[in-house]
């Protein structure tokens, strides 16, 4: 049998000898001084309220930048204090996150609010510790809010930041399985611990995001425009395409899809809506009722078709962990529409101004598709 080959990349970082740990204050004073040079100009960072950097970080967990600043304005104006979110409805809460997509994480925030407002004097603790008692702040948002708002030494993890510091320590391991995950989280722990005390803990956290979301990359980094990159475990061996280690990613198409029909339902110009339970898929939201087929999606608001559905068209969405395919139907039905299985409301709303309420893009593109039709 011939002898496997090995690629020059490869033999190199194999034969390479185990590079000793970076210090950590000099990374952590390098960071802190390129992120204090090199920074970019976001609304979030012109303030100091607790608030106002919570919310920026649920917004900007899986989502870029760009989509989350006109977000979190907006947001901001509507609902300027924890106060003013707490008193807020769920509907109108939902209806500002409209687009941004993993819903829950809204929910959380409502349901964050009002228990600082209830259980926590009206205002955030002050502590990463104490932070992790309001519902739905895990550690990294905990950390981020503790050290960007109160300068407490908190260590942080998000995806940039186990990135940067897998490639400058050589991590091997999967960074999203739990012995990697430890690993990161204890080298960032031990960063902000060995930071100047005239060094503030925010700059540090923030200018580790920072280097992954601008210089550390997860294709083709700048290195050159890297300020830790001669301590680099990565660039020194020539593995910043091979770290972090990550899980294989599911192709679209083997995901799983789920297959409903979508029924318009008219009366005097307006179209029914359907509220969807608080949890799971969507929760809270309004969506045009709902169905493995027309019959069962009648059945959920209490109504029996008459007569013939009528196909409109499709609205295809591939989501993190399934496909949706929506077939959405133009029916008649018998019956009062009211809320039964699946649903804890119905209401009547002008199509033009459903999309005010809480709708996930699907429900808004099956709304725009329906209008459509209506002028044929």
């Amino acid at each position: 049998m011939a002898p496997a080959r090995t690629t020059a990349r490869t033999a190199a970082a194999t034969s390479a000898p185990a590079a000793a740990a970076p210090p950590a204050a000099s990374l952590a004073r390098r960071v802190v001084t390129h992120y204090r040079r090199h920074r970019r100009d976001l609304p979030w960072r012109r303030t100091s309220d607790p608030y106002a950097i919570w919310v920026s970080e649920i917004m900007l967990q899986q989502t870029r930048v760009a989509t989350v600043i006109p977000y979190w304005e907006r947001w901001m104006a509507r609902f300027p204090t924890v106060q003013a979110l707490a008193a807020a409805p769920l509907d109108d809460v939902l209806a500002a996150w409209a687009g941004l997509g993993y819903y829950s994480r809204a929910r959380n925030l409502h349901a964050g609010a009002r228990w600082v407002a209830a259980e926590g004097g009206g205002e955030l603790p002050r502590t990463a510790a104490g932070l992790r008692a309001v519902p739905g702040v895990g550690p990294y948002t905990a950390g981020a809010i503790a050290s960007i708002a109160w300068g407490e030494r908190a260590a942080l993890v998000d995806g940039n930041v186990a990135r940067v510091l897998a490639r400058v320590h050589g991590v091997e391991d999967d960074v999203k399985a739990s012995p990697g995950l430890r690993r990161i989280w204890a080298l960032a722990g031990e960063l902000v611990a060995a930071l100047p005390a005239t060094a503030h803990p925010g700059d540090l956290n923030q200018g580790l995001m920072e280097l992954g979301a601008t210089v550390c990359t997860p294709t083709t980094p700048a290195c050159a425009s890297c300020p830790i990159s001669g301590q680099c475990t990565a660039r020194a061996t020539g593995r910043q395409d091979e770290l972090p280690r990550l899980p294989a990613r599911k192709a679209a198409s083997a995901l799983p899809e789920l297959a409903t029909v979508a029924l318009w339902i008219e009366r005097r110009g307006a179209v029914l809506l359907a509220r969807r339970p608080a949890g799971g898929l969507y929760g809270g939201l309004w969506e045009l009722p709902q169905g493995a087929d027309a019959s069962a999606a009648a059945s959920a608001v209490g109504v029996t078709l008459r007569g013939r559905a009528r196909p409109v068209g499709e609205h295809r969405q591939v989501l993190s962990h399934r496909r949706l395919r929506v077939a959405l139907a133009r029916v008649s039905v018998r019956g009062e529409p009211r809320a039964t299985t699946g649903y804890t409301a119905v209401r009547w709303c002008a199509p033009a101004a459903a999309r005010r309420l809480g709708v996930s893009s699907a429900t808004a593109a099956l709304l725009a598709l329906g209008t459509r039709a209506r002028r044929r």
